[in-house]
Formats: structure tokens, sequence, C-alpha cells
């Protein structure tokens, strides 16, 4: 068993630890040292089950422990992406969480990082990237293409060939057409029913679904302060196929 730590400590976080407890019921795989969380009213406190141990300053005193980062929401969706790259850690660190209960077809590839909880299904040569957040019950059809940090909520419905690119983040119950794109850092509202194109940096919501308004651009510096471009899907860092 290798030991896991996982970065947040709110919903989506509790959610990752029961899904991991699940795993190690069908097979023990992780050994569960808690939860990182960077508001100091939460150190020492339990959540889940399993202690919050401190910071995210805390890694350092866990250099073989495999990470995993459950952060993130409609009111701040972009929160996940901005840790992994503070926290700067090689794809190799960090775990992919797939409840035993989902379903991972033939030609799937996940990414480091990503998590899919109970009753996900992936039909059949799907492709997801890193740091991506799949919440219960959701369906991936053939060939829909993840990229990395998206987020998609409980009970989405994927059409074949979808593509929902860097961020973008689907809310629970939507449905999206074959072949539709969901532009980079866009949100899609919950329920909404998705018939054409999302450009990139808006929110559409509704049925039929149509723009609301804009986002903040998704953009952010580097170190010499030049944004730094999205990695396309195929370079995405060590992938994980675990399609059968």
């Amino acid at each position: 068993m290798r030991d896991l730590v996982i970065v947040g400590a709110g919903g989506f976080a509790r959610e990752t630890a029961a899904a991991v407890s699940a795993v190690n019921d069908a097979r023990p795989t992780w050994r569960l040292r808690g939860f990182l969380d960077d508001d100091p009213a939460l150190h020492g406190t339990v959540r889940a089950g399993a202690p919050i141990l401190g910071g995210t300053d805390r890694l350092a005193d866990l250099p073989e422990a495999a990470v995993v980062v459950c952060v993130g929401s409609p009111r701040d969706y972009r929160a996940r992406q901005r840790i992994v790259r503070r926290l700067g850690l090689p794809a190799g660190r960090y775990a992919t969480i797939v409840h035993p209960s989902a379903e991972v077809g033939a030609g799937s590839v996940l990414g480091p990082g990503t998590v899919l909880l109970a009753g996900v299904v992936l039909t059949a040569d799907v492709t997801v990237g890193a740091h991506v957040a799949v919440m219960p019950h959701a369906v991936l059809t053939h060939d829909d293409r993840v990229h990395d940090h998206v987020t998609i909520a409980s009970g989405v419905r994927l059409g074949g060939g979808a593509v929902l690119r860097l961020g973008a983040y689907v809310g629970a119950g939507a449905l999206l057409r074959e072949g539709v794109t969901v532009g980079e850092w866009s949100l899609v509202g919950m329920g909404s029913v998705l018939l054409r194109d999302v450009p990139p940096g808006e929110v559409w919501a509704g049925n039929p679904a149509r723009r609301l308004r804009p986002v903040q651009a998704p953009a952010e510096p580097d170190a010499e302060g030049v944004p730094t471009p999205a990695a396309s899907i195929e370079e995405l860092a060590v992938p994980r196929v675990v399609g059968s």
C-alpha cells in the first residue's frame, strides 16, 4: 500500500476519501494519511474519519506520499489548477482515483490526479486529462475528449465526440449533444441542454443553453510574466491507460 494525502478538506475531498475507502475494500491500495488544507482553523480536526494534518507545506514531510488535489466549486473552479501549479510536483506524485463502481471502457485514458467517483461510466475510447474531477453517475460516451482541470458534476451526460477544453465546468445534470465543444474555462449551468459550441470564457445555461455572461479570463502569467499555453491532450504527462 502507498501513502496518500488529499489536498483540500471540502465536499469533493471527502467524497474522494470515501472513494479511496471503497477502493481499499475491493483491493488494499492506499494508506490515507489525511487531508492537507491551508485553513489553519481546520488543522488538527477530523473530516470523513481522517485527520487534517496541516497546510500544503506539510508535503515536505511526506516525500513518498501520493497526492490528489480535490478542491474547486462553481464559485472558483480554477482553484485546482492554481494549487497544482503552486505545488510543482512531478506527474508521478499524483494518484488517479477510480471508484470501484466506475466503468472505464476499452481504449479509455486517464491522466494523473484525476478522480472518477461512484457510478461514472466511460464507454469506449474516452480521453480524460490530468486533475479532472468527474462526479457520481456522469456518463462520457465514445471518443469524448476532456482536457486538464475540467470539472464534470453529477449526472452529466456527454454525447459522443464531445470536447471539454482546459478548465471547463459542466454543472449537474447537464446534457451535451454529440460533437459539441465547451471552450477553455467556460461554465455550462446545471440542467442545461447544450446543442452548440461554447466559446472560451463564457457562462451558458438553459434549455437550449444560451450565453448568459463572460467569466474571468483564464490566462495566468508564468514566472516571467508570459501566459503559458495549455498542453494539447496528446501531450498529457504520464497518461494512464485504465480501460480494459
